[in-house]
């Protein structure tokens, strides 16, 4: 569980080492960091599916944002803006010796990953953004955000905890605990703070028109944290871009088939070969997807986890062309 790709080091403009890791083959992406740390996230088993899912057909880039994870710990509290998270992917990009990448931002990282597309656009190749808006204080603003927040300065540990399961939804033990203890080893509360406080003035949404890369942008149909007019809008303004909203309630993205088809071959969302192409689980979620059951009743009826049943109704839509769930049930049951 614990084998992983080395640590590398970058050496940013402004003199800060920001840790990453390489690993797969394929077209280069970029998986940008939220509140990270990349040693602690391969023992996440759904991360590592991911990651390793993603490796099969791409070249994945995981790196930590300053004052997190692998990277210096020690940094300017004071300097924590757009300006500074460009300045980490820059020398991530120049030391790994990628010319040119598409990018996958995720919550925080959609800001960062909007503005280097529109500064530096020949260095992008596309982009997939997930749980972000271009001003970031408005996926602040829900009262369940607001009150996790609160717990930065009372309980580190407490904050992690709920992080994991309030915020990122992990319903799963093991899932559950090591994600809470990557966002316990991530960082510090003191840069938390001031990474948060710093998050709540990122705006760029002056520079959403400048993107010229394809985007492609995903919302979670029942996610609360992001309302899906947020997504919507960012979708409207990109010169490129086209929404799909996924199923499930969760706000976390492992999606792997889909976002691998958009980044090497620029699809979204078709067909690969009907119902024969589905697995024995998959077609067991789909028959109780047809008796009526929830993303949580099938979890419980087949023992697994609510974000893997998301995970297969993902792969079944795709595989089906289906646009959501009584779309899925109509294509193949009648």
């Amino acid at each position: 569980m614990d084998s992983q790709p080395e640590v590398r080091f970058a050496r940013t403009a402004d003199g800060v080492t920001i840790g990453y890791q390489v690993f797969g083959q394929g077209p280069p992406l970029v998986w940008m960091p939220s509140l990270s740390n990349i040693v602690a996230q391969w023992r996440i088993p759904a991360l590592r599916a991911a990651y390793l899912g993603l490796s099969q057909r791409m070249t994945v880039v995981l790196y930590d944002s300053r004052g997190t994870g692998t990277s210096d710990r020690r940094i300017d509290l004071d300097d924590l803006g757009v300006d500074a998270h460009l300045r980490d992917l820059h020398a991530v990009l120049d030391t790994a010796g990628l010319t040119q990448a598409s990018l996958l931002g995720f919550y925080h990282s959609v800001t960062t990953a909007i503005a280097f597309a529109a500064r530096a656009p020949e260095r992008v190749e596309r982009l997939v953004l997930f749980g972000g808006t271009p001003r970031l204080r408005e996926a602040m603003l829900p009262a369940q955000t607001q009150a996790l927040l609160s717990l930065i300065d009372q309980d580190w540990g407490l904050f992690a905890d709920a992080a994991a399961t309030a915020w990122l939804g992990w319903d799963s033990a093991a899932s559950g605990r090591w994600t809470a203890e990557a966002f316990r080893t991530a960082t510090t509360a003191p840069v938390a703070k001031a990474w948060f406080e710093a998050a709540g003035r990122i705006d760029v949404t002056g520079e959403v028109a400048a993107v010229r890369a394809p985007a492609l942008i995903l919302h979670r149909q029942g996610e609360q944290r992001i309302p899906v007019e947020a997504s919507r809008r960012l979708a409207q303004a990109l010169p490129d871009a086209r929404l799909v909203e996924l199923p499930g309630s969760t706000p976390t993205l492992f999606i792997e088939n889909l976002v691998a088809d958009f980044v090497t071959g620029g699809r979204v969302g078709r067909p690969v070969s009907g119902a024969g192409s589905l697995t024995p689980r998959e077609h067991e979620v789909l028959r109780r997807l047809a008796a009526g059951d929830s993303n949580t009743e099938i979890a419980r009826r087949l023992g697994i986890a609510v974000h893997t049943v998301e995970r297969h109704l993902s792969a079944i839509y795709r595989k089906l062309g289906a646009r959501g769930r009584s779309d899925a049930v109509r294509l193949t049951l009648g």
